[in-house]
Order: C-alpha cells, then structure tokens, then sequence
C-alpha cells in the first residue's frame, strides 16, 4: 500500500513540512515509511496502530474530527510513530497521526488529558507466535 498523505498543519519538528508520501515496507504488514515529499532526506517510520496495538482506542475531539473531515471512526487510519533503540522499539501513544482514509487529510495529534505514553515499549505480536504452534 502506498498513499499521499497531507497534514492539515506540520507535524511537530517538521514545519513547514504537510505533504508526505506513506509507503508499506514489503515484508512488514502494517509498517510504514512516512517520507516527505519535498526532502527525501526527511522520514519517520510509522505503525498502522490496528495491526500491531488493537487495544489501543485514542479520542480525538470533535474540531479534530472535523478538521479531518471524518465522518464516522471506520474513517479513521490511526497510525504511531516508532522509536526503534538498542533495547527495543518503543512507540509514540501520547500522539498519533489519524488519517483520513479516504481522503489523505491528516494530522498529528497531542492527546491532551488522556493516559497513553510517550514511549510505549512494543512487543511482539503474538499472532505470528500462535501460528507456530
């Protein structure tokens, strides 16, 4: 899957940066690399928040919502930015890109009040460890 991607306003750090282009990385279901459109030097990799953090349901407000112009959640991709380290990957929950799927509307949102971490360690799905056995 690849898609165009354009922030209502630049995500943080990045200004004055919206248009980006999201491109799977073949082999990894559900893993993103987000890559301006304008410097190819500018990437972050992102994960598809269904696919690997199914528990994971942010709020996002209504201004939001109508920024993005979303009618209803099944509109909603909701991707996190990845932090990958020497001990482990960890993932941004405190503020997830929500994109709209039809359209490619974006934006990077600080979920202000709700308890979701900053560095969320990511562990391993078990899907691919149930198939095993």
């Amino acid at each position: 899957m690849s898609a165009t991607l354009t922030f209502v306003s630049p995500p943080p750090g990045l200004a004055p940066m919206t248009d980006f282009n999201l491109n799977e990385i073949a082999g990894a279901a559900g893993l993103f690399a987000l890559q301006s459109a304008d410097d190819v030097h500018t990437r972050l990799f992102v994960l598809d928040a269904s696919v690997y953090l199914p528990q994971y349901s942010p709020v996002i407000s209504d201004e939001h919502a109508i920024a993005l112009e979303l009618d209803g959640p099944e509109q909603a991709m909701v991707l996190v930015v990845t932090n990958p380290g020497e001990t482990g990957t960890t993932v941004n929950l405190m503020a997830p890109i929500v994109v709209n799927a039809s359209t490619g509307r974006c934006a990077q949102i600080i979920l202000d009040g709700q308890d979701w971490p900053l560095r969320a360690e990511l562990t391993p799905r078990t899907e691919s460890l149930s198939a095993a056995g």
